[in-house]
C-alpha cells in the first residue's frame, strides 16, 4: 500500500539526535508543523555513534555520522522527518531523500561569548579564543592576528563553560562537574545560542563584514522521503506551509557555491545570500534580487579573498546558478590555492 493510500495519519514522527540543541530545534520545528497540520508528533531519539557502518549508511558517502544516522532512520522508515542544521549538512543529497522544507531563517551571524563583556576589539593581546571551525578561526585571525586560537569540541554549554566555568545557568542545561574557565572567549552560532535560550552569554554579534557565516548558517532543513513530501496529506501540506522561499533561495545559492568549490562544511569558506523582494511584489514566490557574498581564507588568516555577485532570481535554478557563478569567479581568481582546497 502506498503512503497516499494508507490510513490517514494522526501524528508524525521526527528523528533527532540527543543533544540539547538538536532536541530543541526538532521540537520547535515539529510544533510549527503541528500547528499547521493539526497532527500530533513524537520525537524519536536516534543514536549517532561514529561506528555505525552497516546498512544504508555505507551508501550515503561523504556525510558526517550525525546526519547519516538520521538519514538511515528516514530511509528505513523509522521516522517521518529529520531536522538538520543546514550549515552542518553536506551539499550532496542522498538518493531517496529530499529537503522538503526550509523554514524561516534565524540570525545568520556568529557570536562572540567573552569574559567580562569583552568585544572582539576589546580582547587583550594574545587572548585565547576557542572555536572548532577553520572558517571562524581564519577570519578571526584576519581581524586580530595576535589572537591565540584554541581548537575546541563539545556541545554548546560545554564550550561556554570553557569561558564562564561553573555558571549556574550552564549547569541547568547539562554542564556539571568541576569546570574551570581556561579561555577568554568562544565563538558560536548566534542562532544556536538563541534557540537554547543562552543569548545572555553573547557579548558581540559579529558583523558579516568581519566574519562571514557558514553557508546555510541560521537555517534548518526538514528532510524526508519524497512520498512524505508529495502525497498531499495534512503533513505534506504543512511542510509546504512552513516553507520560507527567501531562506530556500539564499541557502540554495550558498550551498551551490560550496558544492562547486568542492569544499566541505569544515573548509575556510564563508558565504551569505540576501534576498530582497522587488517593491512591486507582495509575495516571495515571485522574482527578487539575490545578493551573494563569499570569502575564501587561508587557515592562518594571512590571505583572504572576498567576492560578491547579484542576480534577479525567480526559481531555485536561478539561485543555484548564482552560487555556481560566484564560485567560478573565486576559483578563477585563485581561491582554491588560498583556502587549500583539493581539486
Amino acid at each position: 500500500m502506498s503512503e497516499s493510500q494508507a490510513t490517514p495519519r494522526s501524528q508524525f514522527t521526527v528523528g533527532t539526535r540527543g543533544s540539547a540543541l538538536a532536541v530543541t530545534q526538532s521540537t520547535a520545528t515539529a510544533q510549527l508543523l503541528e500547528q499547521a497540520s493539526g497532527l500530533g508528533f513524537e520525537l524519536i531519539q536516534v543514536k549517532t555513534e561514529g561506528d555505525i557502518v552497516t546498512g544504508p549508511l555505507a551508501q550515503l558517502g561523504g556525510t558526517g555520522v550525525f546526519a547519516a544516522a538520521l538519514r538511515v532512520s528516514l530511509l528505513e522508515g523509522k521516522c517521518d522527518l529529520a531536522v538538520h542544521s543546514l550549515k552542518d549538512l553536506p551539499t550532496a543529497q542522498p538518493e531517496g531523500l529530499v529537503i522538503a522544507t526550509v523554514p524561516e531563517r534565524a540570525d545568520v551571524r556568529d557570536a562572540l561569548c567573552a569574559r567580562d563583556g569583552l568585544t572582539l576589539d576589546d580582547l587583550p593581546t594574545n587572548a585565547k579564543v576557542g572555536t572548532g571551525s577553520p572558517r571562524r578561526a581564519a577570519q578571526l585571525l584576519a581581524a586580530r592576528p595576535d589572537l591565540t586560537i584554541v581548537d575546541i569540541r563539545g556541545n554548546v554549554p560545554t564550550r561556554l563553560a570553557r569561558v564562564f566555568g561553573e555558571d549556574p545557568s550552564l549547569v541547568d542545561v547539562g554542564v556539571g562537574g568541576e569546570l574551570r574557565s581556561d579561555l577568554d572567549a568562544v565563538v558560536l552560532a548566534t542562532a544556536g545560542l538563541e534557540r537554547l535560550g543562552l543569548e545572555r552569554f553573547i557579548t558581540e554579534r559579529l558583523d558579516p563584514s568581519i566574519v562571514l557565516p557558514a553557508p546555510g548558517q541560521g537555517a534548518l532543513a526538514i528532510e524526508c522521503r519524497p512520498e512524505t513530501a508529495l502525497n498531499g496529506d495534512l503533513l505534506s501540506t504543512a511542510l509546504h506551509t512552513v516553507e520560507n522561499q527567501a531562506a530556500r533561495w539564499e541557502v540554495k545559492a550558498e550551498r551551490a557555491l560550496l558544492g562547486h568549490l568542492e569544499a566541505g562544511c569544515a573548509a575556510p569558506i564563508g558565504a551569505l545570500g540576501r534576498f530582497t523582494l522587488g517593491s512591486e511584489h507582495s509575495s516571495v514566490s515571485v522574482a527578487g534580487e539575490l545578493v551573494l557574498e563569499a570569502v575564501a581564507c587561508s587557515p592562518d588568516g594571512s590571505r583572504m579573498m572576498r567576492r560578491r555577485a547579484q542576480k534577479t532570481v525567480a526559481s531555485l535554478a536561478d539561485a543555484r546558478a548564482l552560487g555556481v557563478q560566484l564560485a567560478t569567479e573565486l576559483l578563477d581568481a585563485g581561491a582554491a590555492d588560498i583556502a587549500g582546497l583539493t581539486r
